[in-house]
């Protein structure tokens, strides 16, 4: 009985640890890259656009680069759909006094341009 116990809890232990994995980067979303300089006056700006991590499962003591960087693979991935290939000026709000008690979504947000 206490072996099947056991079982379980690792199959639920696995399962969950497989869902709160960081958001995957799409093949067009590996072709979007950030920048600290403004772009060029040749580039469009397409819009603002926000990219988030679910921490929900991973708790608010959840490894911070790992929601850091499925946030960030969010925001290219939606860049990317917006037809956008550099993103600029990214940026991710600070923790604030709810983020010590309740798991709260990471998220990052930058201006998504197209350049030649």
């Amino acid at each position: 009985m206490r072996i099947n116990v056991l079982l379980v809890g690792a199959a639920a232990a696995m399962l969950l640890a497989g869902c709160s994995s960081s958001k995957q980067l799409s093949s067009s979303g590996e072709r979007v890259t950030f920048t600290d300089q403004q772009p060029a006056k040749e580039c469009q700006l397409l819009g603002n656009v926000t990219g988030s991590q679910s921490n929900w499962l991973s708790g608010a003591g959840g490894a911070e680069s790992s929601s850091l960087r499925g946030a960030a693979n969010d925001l290219r991935n939606r860049a990317a759909e917006m037809g956008g290939n550099v993103i600029y000026g990214a940026t991710s709000p600070t923790q604030n006094i709810w983020s010590g008690f309740a798991p709260l979504d990471s998220k990052m947000s930058g201006q998504v341009y197209k350049c030649p």
